[in-house]
């Protein structure tokens, strides 16, 4: 499936919530998909788990210590 086309899917799910549901029920779809996102893109392997806890930069600091 495409990227086009999975984002027709997840904002035609995004408006039926809104519409039917309000805009908390609204939120909350976006929020599950966001989570969905993640976690596959965890199992497909493009993220790992340190990701997530780790400070930004850290990795930068090290390379510079002589």
């Amino acid at each position: 499936m495409s990227m086009a086309v999975a984002g027709l899917l997840a904002g035609m799910a995004l408006g039926f919530a809104g519409y039917f549901g309000g805009f908390g029920a609204f939120l909350l779809v976006a929020a599950l998909g966001a989570v969905g996102f993640v976690a596959g893109r965890f199992l497909d392997g493009d993220l790992e788990a340190g990701e997530f806890f780790r400070r930004p930069g850290v990795r930068d600091r090290g390379a510079r210590r002589r």
